[in-house]
């Protein structure tokens, strides 16, 4: 990960209703959320979550899936997982173990194949 997409994804997370959504997302597991039950949890209008949507996909942080009418929307594990990666990847100059810091990468790895970024159907 380069440091221009870093900065994108921590800024997409740097406000609270995006953060949410994004840890209900992460949740939710692989399969993801339909956007009108996201909406409903967070109790977003659904252009605000529209909005926020799109802002987590521009990031890398989101997916989205067509089944049918409705769009499901799912966390990207690669892109989480990246962005985790590079903010933990010197850690200590490289040496975790030594250094006396408790952790320094993500406590439980998920890994998902990522799919495309447009939207796909089912």
């Amino acid at each position: 990960m380069e440091s221009k997409d870093a900065v994108a994804a921590l800024g997409a997370l740097a406000q609270e209703n995006r953060l949410e959504v994004f840890r209900m997302l992460v949740q939710a597991g692989p399969r993801g959320l339909p956007a009108g039950q996201i909406a409903e949890r967070l109790k977003l209008a659904s252009p605000t979550l529209s909005f926020h949507l799109a802002q987590l996909r521009h990031a890398g942080l989101v997916t989205v899936t067509r089944d049918g009418r409705s769009l499901i929307y799912a966390a990207d594990y690669d892109g989480m997982n990246e962005l985790m990666g590079f903010l933990t990847e010197n850690c200590c100059a490289g040496d975790a173990a030594g250094c006396g810091v408790p952790v320094c990468e993500p406590a439980a790895r998920t890994v998902v194949r990522r799919r495309s970024r447009g939207v796909t159907r089912q």
